[in-house]
């Protein structure tokens, strides 16, 4: 039995998405039977960590200071909030995986916080030197962009390798994504995942780097 067919008829769990994220495929589901899919898209898209993207009105947000940000510390919500969007694929059965893998360490989010109200954010998976973008929101302006660009400063700081994005879209182009063939992202991906890098230490405000 090959990869797909096993991931298919696997019971989904956070050993299943650790199998998937490890050989280019992630779950999607894609109607109203909640049926999961495995993807792994060809071409796929990835955000050069070697060329951060940040607008102008983007730098001027990050300047005024009004925004704090943590990381992990309310993933629960931060995926739930992702959740919301009428044509979200995020299920109830998603967030429980996720939030689990979450316990496990391997999902991590990042919050974007303005008085302390928790304002907007994402959320992914990190394996080895790869992280692996999921979804984000916002409920007041760039506040999602503004956690992307925590995420990024981070993930360079801390020597990632790889930050995948799965499909382009107009909002993932804005922020700097780019597509690559599959073959290539294997090989990128073979790579990152076998670099041992932590997520979860040496997390600060990265807002000084985009000033």
């Amino acid at each position: 039995m090959d990869l797909l067919n096993y991931l298919y008829n696997a019971p989904f769990s956070t050993e299943s998405l650790f199998l998937g994220y490890t050989n280019s495929f992630f779950p999607m589901w894609i109607d109203d039977s909640g049926v999961i899919e495995w993807f792994s898209p060809d071409p796929r898209a990835v955000f050069p960590l070697d060329n951060i993207k940040i607008s102008r009105s983007l730098r001027r947000t990050l300047r005024k200071r009004s925004f704090e940000f943590t990381v992990d510390t309310d993933f629960g919500e931060v995926i739930r909030c992702c959740s919301e969007r009428a044509d979200c694929w995020i299920s109830d059965e998603i967030i429980d995986i996720y939030t689990e893998f979450h316990r496990q360490g391997y999902a991590h989010s990042v919050e974007t916080r303005q008085n302390g109200l928790l304002v907007g954010g994402l959320y992914g998976v990190s394996i080895g030197s790869a992280f692996f973008g999921e979804s984000m929101f916002s409920r007041v302006d760039d506040a999602s962009k503004a956690a992307f660009a925590m995420l990024m400063a981070h993930l360079n700081e801390r020597g990632f390798t790889l930050l995948d994005t799965q499909f382009i879209n107009p909002h993932t182009e804005s922020l700097g994504a780019v597509e690559i063939p599959r073959r290539e992202y294997l090989r990128r991906l073979h790579s990152a995942v076998y670099i041992p890098c932590d997520f979860g230490t040496g997390w600060r405000d990265y807002s000084h780097k985009y000033l």
